[in-house]
């Protein structure tokens, strides 16, 4: 029960918080970001700084662990995991986000704050997704 219904939702809430004090729910602030030669905003440089310190931290504490806390083992990725279908992807997404200012995780959370705007990219990435698999025959 807690490993598969609390823990997800305790990383998700720790994740959806952090996103929304950071201001990564506002699509403007991210295109700041993107915006080098306008009205540049640090932010997300921060935000995302913040991210690498707890990965560092995290890439630590897991070679020194025989097994996750909550898992049976752990599932690392190495460089086979660099397919062109996750190459093109990526670069898809980071369009995407140039575009809507918004990724998955603070397009949800922004369901909260801005739900109608946020609701149109939210339902535009099911879509995508939907449509990845259809034409991958898994839909």
């Amino acid at each position: 029960m807690i490993r598969e219904t609390l823990v997800p939702i305790a990383a998700g809430t720790i994740f959806g918080g952090g996103l929304t004090i950071g201001g990564m729910t506002d699509p403007a602030r991210v295109r700041g970001f993107l915006d080098l030669f306008g009205a540049w905003d640090p932010t997300l440089a921060f935000v995302m700084g913040g991210a690498v310190l707890v990965m560092a931290a995290a890439w630590m504490m897991q070679r020194k662990l025989l097994r996750p806390f909550f898992a049976e083992g752990f599932s690392l990725p190495d460089r086979n995991d660099l397919t062109p279908r996750l190459i093109g992807g990526s670069a898809l997404f980071g369009i995407g986000w140039g575009i809507a200012g918004l990724c998955p995780g603070p397009g949800f959370a922004a369901l909260a704050i801005a739900p109608a705007s946020a609701a149109i990219f939210v339902a535009a990435m099911l879509a995508g997704m939907l449509v990845v698999r259809l034409m991958e025959g898994q839909g």
